[in-house]
C-alpha cells in the first residue's frame, strides 16, 4: 500500500512540475513578399469570403459547409465553417481593422477540440510596387495541453499551412 502512495505521489508531483514547465503562450507566422502594391494586397486580404481562395484549409476539405454574417472586409464580419475531420468547425471573427496596416481577428475551434486563438495578418510595403505580408496566431496552452506542447511544437504542427497559404495568396495576386 505504501508503494501505491508512493507512485501516485510521483505521479501528481511530475504533472506539477510538467505544469510549471510547460509553454503558457504560442505563436506562429510566417511572412512572403507579393509584387503588388500595399493598397491593393490589404484591400484583398480584408475579405473573409476571399481568404477560402488561398486557406490551406479551405483545400483540405473543398465541401466545408460556409456560413458568412456581417459586412465582409469590416469589423464584426463573421465566418463559420463546418468540415471534415481536418478543418473541423469553428468560425473567425474580424475584431479589429487598422487601414492599410493589419486585420485581426479571433479564431474560435469548436471541433474537433474547444480553444480560440487571435489571428492577424500585417501588410508592409516593401517598395511601391511590393509587399510583405506576415500572417499568424498566437493563444494561450491551457492546462493539460500546455504540458503536451512540451512534446509538440504548434510552430512545426502550423508553420507549413501558413507557408503553403501564403505561397497561394502570393500565386493569386501576382496573376491579377
Amino acid at each position: 500500500m505504501t508503494t501505491l502512495l508512493y507512485i501516485v505521489l510521483a505521479i501528481i508531483v511530475l504533472i506539477a512540475v510538467l505544469g510549471i514547465l510547460a509553454p503558457k503562450e504560442y505563436e506562429v507566422n510566417r511572412a512572403i513578399v507579393i509584387a503588388k502594391p500595399k493598397g491593393e494586397v490589404f484591400q484583398y486580404l480584408r475579405s473573409l469570403k476571399k481568404q477560402d481562395e488561398w486557406s490551406p484549409w479551405a483545400k483540405k476539405d473543398p465541401a466545408m459547409e460556409k456560413t458568412f454574417t456581417g459586412t465582409d472586409g469590416e469589423v464584426g464580419a463573421l465566418s463559420h465553417w463546418k468540415g471534415n475531420k481536418a478543418v473541423g468547425e469553428g468560425e473567425q471573427e474580424v475584431t479589429e481593422i487598422i487601414e492599410g496596416e493589419r486585420i485581426e481577428s479571433e479564431l474560435r475551434f469548436l471541433k474537433p477540440f474547444k480553444s480560440t486563438s487571435d489571428a492577424y495578418i500585417d501588410v508592409e510595403a516593401v517598395d511601391e510596387h511590393k509587399t510583405r505580408v506576415v500572417w499568424g496566431f498566437k493563444g494561450k496552452n491551457k492546462f493539460p495541453m500546455s504540458i503536451m506542447m512540451l512534446f509538440m511544437s504548434m510552430d512545426k504542427m502550423m508553420g507549413k499551412e501558413f507557408e503553403n497559404g501564403l505561397q497561394s495568396l502570393k500565386s493569386i495576386l501576382e496573376k491579377k
